[in-house]
């Protein structure tokens, strides 16, 4: 009970609140202190802040554009790929017609060659039938006239 009559009389006058000059000190401190704190640490801050968020945006947008720039590279590449195979496949295609052509012809040209050699061959086989006939027609004729002559001389 002491306690509470010594907290009593030691309260001055105005209360729990005492409006003198240490409120508008204390305020006046903190407007100051808010002051000094933003020019001194939060706006280098959040310069550095704004400064890195520019460049993260811009580099973003650089990140996109080359993005796109290589998804048309890709596109242009892929297109003229087709157009190479597509060109390569015709090259091919062509040769093979070609190569048609050109077996066809060396084809003809061994039958023509060979008809040819075989025509020869028969033409001088047939020569020299003739000329074994005829030999054999005279060695005929001769042993004809020798037997007649034999025959007749006996």
């Amino acid at each position: 009970m002491t306690w509470l009559l010594l907290a009593e009389t030691s309260v001055p006058e105005g209360g729990l609140f005492d409006l003198d000059a240490t409120l508008p000190l204390m305020a006046v401190q903190v407007v100051v202190l808010t002051f000094l704190l933003n020019a001194l640490f939060f706006r280098p801050v959040g310069k550095v802040v704004e400064d890195r968020e520019s460049l993260i945006v811009t580099s973003r947008a650089d990140a996109k554009q080359k993005l796109a720039q290589v998804e048309r590279l890709e596109a242009d590449l892929a297109e003229q790929l087709k157009g190479a195979r597509q060109a390569v496949q015709s090259i091919i295609a062509d040769a093979e017609k070609e190569v048609d052509v050109l077996y066809r012809q060396a084809l003809a040209q061994a039958e023509a060659e060979a008809n040819r050699v075989k025509e020869e061959s028969r033409r001088g086989i047939e020569a020299e039938s003739e000329s074994a006939r005829a030999q054999l027609k005279d060695k005929v004729s001769q042993l004809s006239a020798t037997i007649i002559d034999r025959l007749l001389a006996a």
